[in-house]
């Protein structure tokens, strides 16, 4: 079991988590031209959260994650809803390859940084979306460490130009980036702090 199979549970419970997904759908509505029969892809999309809040705007939303628990919750969630035009695959894309078709989005939230290779996704990325589909990703600005402490062997945020060229490498055009949040996080019993989450756009050249 992993760390977010022991917290799906609990995730939507939380009001950040709730207040992040929102303001990151409405950035991402506000930054890239989504047309009528938009299909998207939410990689690493947990709860599914963000796709929930996009879901009104697209014609089709594939959900990938690799937690048992979080597909768990989102498949009961779905259930509920009975939202149709909405799926969800429990897929490791680091180590395994998406057979879907082609989709116009792929947007993921505070799921990089945990990726261990970073191009390969990338690469990947440029794979699953149509020529001129769009990427939108949130995540971390360069941090010390602290938001996730000891023992955490992913990425310490990112670098947004190092991050950019990444993208532009693999044959993104048009990438922007801004800051759209913060996430106010205690980091020890005494002690909060202030993480900064950007959001990064592109569009797979044609």
């Amino acid at each position: 079991m992993n760390e977010f199979d022991k917290k799906a549970a609990e995730w939507d419970k939380s009001n950040m988590h709730l207040e992040r997904a929102m303001t990151v759908a409405s950035e991402i509505i506000k930054d890239i031209p989504v047309k009528e029969g938009t299909k998207a892809l939410e990689f690493g999309a947990g709860t599914g959260l963000l796709s929930f809040l996009l879901r009104e705007n697209l014609q089709e939303i594939t959900m990938i994650d690799n937690s048992d628990g979080m597909v768990k919750v989102l498949r009961e969630k779905l259930e509920a809803l009975d939202a149709e035009n909405m799926r969800v695959l429990k897929i490791n894309l680091e180590n395994e390859d998406y057979k879907g078709d082609r989709v116009d989005l792929i947007y993921t939230l505070m799921v990089l940084h945990h990726v261990s290779d970073v191009e390969a996704i990338i690469s990947k990325f440029a794979a699953m979306l149509n020529p001129g589909g769009h990427l939108a990703i949130a995540d971390l600005y360069p941090e010390d460490g602290s938001f996730h402490g000891e023992g955490f062997t992913g990425h310490r945020g990112f670098d947004t130009v190092a991050l950019s060229a990444l993208l532009e490498k693999h044959g993104f055009t048009g990438v922007s980036h801004r800051k759209v949040y913060a996430i106010d996080k205690k980091i020890s019993d005494s002690a909060s702090k202030k993480f900064d989450v950007f959001l990064m756009t592109a569009t797979l050249q044609q």
